[in-house]
Parts: C-alpha cells; sequence; structure tokens
C-alpha cells in the first residue's frame, strides 16, 4: 500500500492487534481510508468486522497498533477524543435507536458531540431543529409525520432508514456502517447503499462491513477479513473468485 501521508488519511488503522477469548478478534490489521474512498468489508460471520469498526470509531482501544482519524492520532484527552468522534458516524447492524424517545430526538443524538450535554438535555425536552430533521426523513422517503412518533412504533424498515437519516444529521466526515443492508429487501437496501456511496463523495469517505460480495464491484476498494486478519486489499477489478472462495472457505458464508 503506497504511503500518502497522514495529512491525506480520513483513518489509518496500524498493525492493530485485539484479544478474544479463544484467539485474537484482530491481529496486525493496517489500512489508509482517504477522502472519496468508498471501501468494503468482506469475511465470514466472526471474522471481526465489527470489530475494526468499533477500533475505527473508538469505541474499542487496541491492545497494539495505533489508530489514526484525519491526520490525528487517537485523542488521549476526553475533549479531543470527543472532537474526533464528532466527525466519525456509525451505522451499526443493531441500529442502536432509543425506542422510547421519538425520531425527532433519535434523529438530532446524531449533533449531541457537536451541541454538547446543555442541548443535548434540551433535546429531551423540546423538538429541536425541526427543518433539519424533517429533511432527514425525506432523503430516505419516510413522512415527516414520523418526527413526533416513539421508534418503538415503527416498523423494521422504517428503523433502518431512521438510524440512516440520524448518521445523515451527524454530517460526519468519516462513514462506517456495519452490514446496514442485512436486514432490507433487495429495493430498499440498493436505496440505501446507493445513498451511502453518494454521501461518502469527498471530502468524506465510507467503510462498510459487507455481507454481500456480489455487490462489492460498486465500491473502490475490497478487503477481506478472516480470523482477525486482513487477507487482501483489492480494488473490485483485482479480486478473483478464488480469493472469495479462500475468504470464506468452512466458514458462514456471504
Amino acid at each position: 500500500m503506497a504511503d500518502h501521508g497522514l495529512e491525506r488519511a480520513l483513518l489509518e488503522l496500524r498493525a492493530i492487534a485485539v484479544p478474544g477469548r479463544r484467539r485474537p478478534r484482530l491481529q496486525g490489521v493496517s489500512l489508509v481510508l482517504r477522502p472519496g474512498e468508498r471501501v468494503a468489508l468482506l469475511g465470514p460471520s466472526g471474522a471481526g468486522k465489527s470489530t475494526l469498526l468499533a477500533v475505527a470509531n473508538g469505541l474499542i482501544p487496541p491492545s497494539q497498533g495505533s489508530v489514526h482519524w484525519l491526520g490525528e492520532p487517537r485523542g488521549l484527552t476526553p475533549h479531543r477524543l470527543r472532537r474526533q468522534q464528532a466527525r466519525i458516524g456509525t451505522l451499526w447492524q443493531d441500529l442502536r435507536l432509543v425506542e422510547e424517545l421519538t425520531v425527532q430526538q433519535n434523529l438530532n443524538a446524531g449533533r449531541l458531540a457537536v451541541w454538547g450535554w446543555p442541548r443535548a438535555v434540551l433535546n429531551l425536552l423540546l423538538p429541536l431543529d425541526t427543518e433539519a430533521c424533517t429533511a432527514a426523513l425525506q432523503r430516505l422517503d419516510l413522512d415527516p409525520q414520523l418526527l413526533g412518533q416513539p421508534v418503538s412504533a415503527l416498523s423494521g424498515g422504517q428503523r433502518q432508514r431512521v438510524a440512516l437519516a440520524r448518521l445523515l444529521r451527524q454530517e460526519a466526515l468519516l462513514l462506517l456502517a456495519d452490514e446496514p443492508l442485512a436486514s432490507l429487501d433487495p429495493r430498499l437496501a440498493d436505496g440505501l447503499l446507493d445513498l451511502l456511496l453518494a454521501e461518502a463523495a469527498a471530502p468524506r469517505g465510507l467503510l462498510l462491513s459487507l455481507h454481500r460480495p456480489d455487490l462489492a464491484h460498486r465500491f473502490d476498494r475490497v478487503l477481506g477479513l478472516r480470523d482477525g486478519q486482513l487477507l487482501f486489499d483489492l480494488s473490485p477489478q483485482q479480486l478473483e473468485r478464488q480469493q472469495l472462495a479462500a475468504l470464506y472457505a468452512g466458514g458462514a458464508g456471504p
């Protein structure tokens, strides 16, 4: 991998290791993601994809190696860490919406790292930034009348799109997504992927864990992760069938 310098990287992982109970969850993982890059992360169940994303956004500190965000080392103080994390948005597979709160409150949660605690408390009491929240819902073909509804009243597909709308509200530079297409029908999955890929245009970038290798051709690069190790980092044009077969051999499959 060519070294283009930290100043151009949205994310750099250097020789990352994360321990596990029976075997390492990650071992010796290094990668660089630059502005405008859309990177797919493939691998069987248990390969370490979710762990890699959690290291990237700061939820899991590595036992070895270093993480650089937007050209800076991981924040050593809480203030610096929050400032960095405000620029990194994550769409988790379990969505991590707050069921008892309204859609609008959940959408505004994407701004909490920027707002700080006084406005965060106010978000629990008043409907804030209604115009911006409405625009986020409309981008995902959701009725703005949902803003006042609790998340617990939504369907599965609506929840998925609300979680993505929250990511859009965050206005992050680095977008991380943990198998966001897994529970959607093909039409919704295609629309959601279209939106994520469009959002990742420079100066943003996207690292997306993908359970469908057939969609890898839509990305700029494809990473293959197995047993916590990075097996390949290739363009879709370089990726060959035997490499995919080796990636999923004996595993749960894509």
